[in-house]
């Protein structure tokens, strides 16, 4: 996990809409290891997935931009890579793993063609070499019966099973670096648990680099060394995993372990975050957080935190820490 993989700098993505701009990711920095899995969470809007594919450089221009920021893949700079230069990148060094394969996946066409296409794209197949390339990524996703469903529609698939073939689609070209965006959303408890082991599987028989974007932070505690969280567009607090949990020092993240259920805890009630994630039209000035913050101080309303390492690879971005009080 010495070398780094991947490294964004400063990143911002602005989107220029009718009503105005919405900043959607502002100043985001972090790196990922080889062989490391990182974990971005936080609630929906905070800018995960814009983050994913700016990363992939799949955000739409216009209305989309990124005005400022480096995204460094293997020491070269994504966001100054031409087109084909991208293509290349894509399925082959970097792959992911959508939200929602219903949207994802195409349903016109069987899921032999469109893993299939992927491959004789990327990796110069023929058709039979494909299909049969089809096969052995099915029966590695723990596909039954493999060679019978390769002509199947998305339709005549299971919400898990769909998952599945997402997952043997980003694996097809052998990428060393995974993006799996809510990978287990909208699955019930069991088949979550069955496409995490999967997942997990994958990156350790691969040593695959794994950014693991999901809200849900008992998935983290699963399945990831390092953890990043976002908030409003901005990373509030960003370190080890066990760290992080052991020792929360964002008022945010403290919001979040709380909400969660705890079966070493007698509890009758949960303690959730109060208020609603911010409108990104109009943000309000200073943290924005400090609306639904218990702690929040004048300078909270004023200015914006800077993230700062409060402990050895742990970082906050919280004024509390200016005075030497803890989250």
């Amino acid at each position: 996990m010495g070398e780094t993989v991947l490294e964004l700098e400063d990143l911002t993505v602005r989107f220029r809409l009718r009503r105005g701009d919405l900043t959607a990711v502002d100043g985001v920095s972090f790196s990922i290891g080889r062989g490391e899995t990182f974990g971005l969470v936080g609630e929906s809007g905070s800018g995960k997935s814009v983050t994913a594919r700016a990363i992939m450089r799949l955000v739409p221009s216009p209305p989309g931009d990124i005005p400022r920021g480096r995204i460094l893949f293997e020491g070269g700079d994504i966001l100054k890579k031409s087109d084909a230069e991208m293509r290349a990148l894509r399925g082959r060094s970097i792959a992911m793993v959508f939200q929602e394969p219903m949207s994802a996946l195409n349903p016109v066409f069987t899921v032999c063609d469109q893993i299939s296409d992927a491959l004789r794209a990327n990796l110069g197949l023929s058709r039979q070499e494909a299909r049969e390339r089809v096969v052995e990524l099915l029966s590695l996703v723990g596909i039954p019966s493999p060679q019978r469903r390769l002509d199947s529609y998305v339709h005549e698939f299971s919400g898990g099973m769909r998952q599945r073939v997402m997952l043997a689609m980003a694996l097809s070209c052998n990428p060393g670096f995974l993006i799996a965006d809510e990978p287990t959303t909208a699955l019930d408890v069991t088949i979550q648990a069955t496409i995490l082991e999967l997942i997990t599987s994958m990156i350790e028989r691969f040593g695959m680099s794994l950014l693991f974007i999901t809200h849900n932070l008992g998935v983290v505690a699963h399945s990831c060394d390092k953890i990043g969280v976002m908030y409003a567009s901005h990373m509030v607090e960003l370190g080890d995993k066990r760290e992080i949990f052991a020792n929360p020092q964002h008022p945010y993240t403290v919001g979040l372990l709380n909400s969660i259920p705890r079966l070493d805890v007698q509890t009758r009630h949960l303690t959730p975050i109060a208020g609603s994630v911010c409108n990104m039209m109009e943000p309000p000035s200073g943290c924005k957080f400090h609306p639904r913050c218990a702690h929040a101080m004048d300078v909270c309303r004023r200015e914006v935190p800077k993230l700062k390492e409060v402990a050895p690879g742990h970082h906050a971005a919280c004024h509390l820490h200016d005075r030497g009080a803890a989250a």
